[in-house]
Parts: C-alpha cells; sequence; structure tokens
C-alpha cells in the first residue's frame, strides 16, 4: 500500500498513465504534476485545464502553473519547467525527497536532483491498484459489456454470413475478412462508448500467436479466435472477453481441442480464490492439459500447447498485477480483478483460447463475463 505519509510525485498525462488516472480520476491529454504531501493532493494546471480540473478532481487541491511561472519569472527564471516547478512546490511545504513510479522520466529525475531534490522510485507506486472496490467493479463490469456488445455483434455476422463452394464466408455479396469483422466489432463497442484496439479476429493457423490481430479472408469450419478488450471512454477502465467459434461444423480434434480448454477454464474457476498461490492455478491447468495428451512446447520451431499465462489483473491497464502464470509469485487476494484465458494451439488443428474475467473473494470467484459459450455457429 502507498503510506499516506510518503510523499509522492507524478509527472505524465492521464489519457495514457493508468498511475495518474487513478490519482486524480480526471482525463487529460498531456503531462502535469500531481503530489501527495503529507497526505494532500495537489495538481498543477494550466489555465486551460485549471477549471475543469476543480470540478473533476474535487479531492485535489489544484494550483495555478501560470502562478507558479509567474513567481519564478519575477526571480528570474524566464523559461520555468517542471522542475523547478516542482522544486518550488516542495521548499514552500519544506519536503525534500518525493517518491515516483517506475516509468518517471529520467531527464525530469535527473534535472530534480540537479536541484537538490531527492528522487527516490517506488516499484509497487500505488499497489492499492490491485484490490478493486465496489465502485471499480462496476467499472470493469461496464466495460465487459461492451465487450460483451462487440462479441455479439461478432456473432451476429458470422451467422448471417453465407459459405462459398470453397468455404469462403461472404457477408452480403462480399469477402468476410478478419479486418471487415474487426470494424464490426469495434463499431459497436464505438457505439457502447468503449474504445477498441487491436481486436483480435485470427482463423485457422493465424490463430496459433496468441496475439496475432489476424488478416485476410475467413473461412467455414475452422476455428476462429476473438479476443477483445475495450477500454471504457468514460472511466479508462477495460473489459476483456474471448471467444472461439466455429463458422459451420468443427472437425473432431477442433471439438476435442475446444473441450479440453473448456475444462481448464472451469478447474481455473474452482481454485480461483483469496489465499491460492497464483502459480499453483495455472500447473493445475498445464497438468490437466498433458493429461489428455496435450503437451506445451518447442516443436517444428514453434510453440505449441499452452505456453502463455492462465491470466492477469484487470483495470485501468488491459495487463496489470497480479499475473496467474508459471513464473508468478504471491497469493490471490479478495479484491483482485483476473481475467481466465487458458489456451491450447496446434498449427494442424488451429488454435483455441475462452477467456472471462473474475473477481476474487475469500470463498470463490465471481465470473464478471455474461457472455454464452458456443463452439459451432
Amino acid at each position: 500500500m502507498s503510506s499516506r505519509s510518503e510523499n509522492l510525485l507524478i509527472v505524465a498525462d492521464s489519457d495514457h498513465d493508468a498511475n495518474m488516472l487513478y490519482a486524480t480520476g480526471m482525463f487529460v491529454p498531456d503531462p502535469f504534476i500531481f503530489l501527495r504531501l503529507r497526505g494532500k493532493n495537489f495538481i498543477v494546471m494550466s489555465d486551460l485545464e485549471i477549471d475543469r480540473a476543480r470540478q473533476q478532481a474535487a479531492h485535489c487541491r489544484v494550483l495555478s502553473l501560470s502562478n507558479y511561472q509567474k513567481k519564478l519569472r519575477a526571480h528570474g527564471i524566464k523559461q520555468a519547467g517542471f522542475a523547478q516547478i516542482i522544486q518550488t512546490i516542495l521548499r514552500e511545504k519544506k519536503i525534500g525527497t518525493v517518491f515516483v513510479p517506475q516509468n518517471f522520466p529520467l531527464g525530469l529525475a535527473t534535472e530534480l536532483q540537479r536541484l537538490h531534490v531527492k528522487v527516490k522510485v517506488k516499484p509497487e507506486f500505488f499497489s492499492e491498484r490491485e484490490l478493486k472496490s465496489p465502485a471499480e467493479v462496476k467499472k470493469v463490469s461496464a466495460a465487459l459489456m461492451m465487450a460483451e456488445v462487440g462479441m455479439a455483434e461478432a456473432m451476429q455476422a458470422l451467422k448471417s454470413a453465407k459459405v462459398s463452394r470453397d468455404r469462403r464466408l461472404m457477408l452480403r455479396g462480399a469477402p468476410l475478412t478478419s479486418e471487415k469483422l474487426r470494424s464490426i466489432i469495434d463499431c459497436a463497442i464505438l457505439q457502447a462508448g468503449g474504445l477498441a484496439a487491436h481486436t483480435i479476429v485470427a482463423g485457422g493457423k493465424q490463430g496459433c500467436d496468441p496475439h496475432e490481430t489476424g488478416h485476410g479472408q475467413l473461412f467455414a469450419n475452422e476455428l476462429l479466435i476473438l479476443d477483445i478488450f475495450p477500454r471504457s471512454q468514460k472511466t479508462g477502465y477495460f473489459g476483456d472477453i474471448t471467444r472461439t467459434v466455429v463458422r459451420g461444423r468443427a472437425s473432431e480434434a477442433a471439438r476435442k481441442l475446444y473441450d479440453t480448454v473448456l475444462r481448464g477454464q472451469l478447474l481455473a474457476f474452482k481454485k480461483i480464490r483469496a489465499g491460492v498461490s497464483t502459480s499453483d492455478i495455472h500447473q493445475a491447468i498445464l497438468g490437466l492439459f498433458e493429461q489428455a495428451g496435450y503437451k506445451t512446447g518447442r516443436r517444428n520451431g514453434r510453440m505449441q500447447g499452452f505456453f502463455h499465462g492462465t491470466g492477469h489483473g484487470l483495470g485501468l491497464e488491459i495487463h496489470e498485477a497480479p499475473r496467474i502464470g508459471s513464473t508468478s509469485r504471491g497469493v490471490l487476494k479478495a479484491g483482485q480483478i483476473v481475467t481466465v484465458e487458458p489456451g491450447l494451439y496446434y498449427p494442424e488443428i488451429g488454435g483455441v483460447r475462452i477467456e472471462d474475467v473474475a473477481l476474487v473473494t475469500n470463498r470463490n470467484a465471481r465470473n464478471l463475463t455474461q457472455f454464452e459459450k458456443v463452439l459451432e455457429l
């Protein structure tokens, strides 16, 4: 936890920096200064943002950037940058040391140290971000609903698609490609108030590379991975959902692969609760897959089987603590939100990944995802 007595400093824009958004609760596209000094929050804002900041960040005392620049000009500093302003505020408060996050700008840290401000890196800056409040659970659930809206549109498009003689999927007389289906998903999410980036629509062999977004013609009777992870435009929280489907008939090998991954996900949900080791959960799924005859390792120069983690924390970042994987450390805590997304990948069959989002409680995992799981459409 961030101790209230620690003096904290962040300089970043809150559009992209999750710690800054968490600290201030408002979106600002340009870098600005946040300080928590002796338990009180301060933000230094330009004239452009100052009135909005007073409304949207009422828990922070808003300081005027232009007032500090004027003050420093009076002392002969013509071009007062963030370093001089931070130094001035800290001197006013009689504070000499601040803790910063790991991604703090090196140039600014060097400048501050030249001005005799001690800068110390705090690796787990807001470790309390791991434990979600009831309000945050609602925000993640709302972002998940946006993902589900996109998924529903994708399913509808696939069901509506006609199958040509050579198994190509055609939608309204035009080829249904990964790009076209992705645009259908992303537009639906935009209308629902979310922003989708790098949505995965990967069919056949493409689905065997878990981060391949997918490209080109989609075909009937082959596995298709749809992985959708939008960010709410209103709150900045993420949703994340994956379904694997076949338009048409799944082969026996594809069906068996799908059923095994589904069993792996059910096992994870049975195991997830506060106090359970994250690596134990992952190892249990790996063991189930091996027992079913699905080995993990390198074959013909590429990885096959289950070669990514079981899940990751979800919140203001798409990937945040904790991790559930072979090298992850520690135990789950009540209040964490994690993805549960085992997968199996073999180029001769295709890839299968099924992902829901779980809220960790003392007794079990509460599935926040509502969307059904169906293999064949």
